[in-house]
């Protein structure tokens, strides 16, 4: 379970990063992240993290599908750990 959070937890932090560097790319009129990588990384498991740098960076949230992936993803995350604190760490704990 520690390990899931802590894979989640980097997830979502590097996915914030990528936001904060695409936003900062946009301002520069450099090169750009994809949209597909930035959705991508929102949806397996950087889902907070996408929500929490579209409103922080001011970034993606005139599209209605960065909300709903990131919502998404936030869900994706709650789902596994609750699955993952189920079923896996109590069969560990009945070994």
């Amino acid at each position: 379970m520690k390990y899931l959070l802590i894979v989640l937890g980097a997830l979502s932090i590097f996915t914030f990063l990528l936001y904060g560097i695409d936003k900062l790319k946009a301002k520069l009129g450099a090169w750009r992240i994809p949209e597909k990588v930035l959705l991508g990384f929102a949806v397996l498991g950087g889902g907070l993290g996408a929500i929490l740098g579209m409103n922080l960076f001011r970034h993606k949230t005139k599209h209605w599908y960065f909300w709903v992936v990131g919502i998404f993803g936030i869900i994706v995350q709650v789902a596994l750990i609750v699955l993952v604190y189920t079923f896996l760490d109590k069969s560990v704990s009945c070994v």
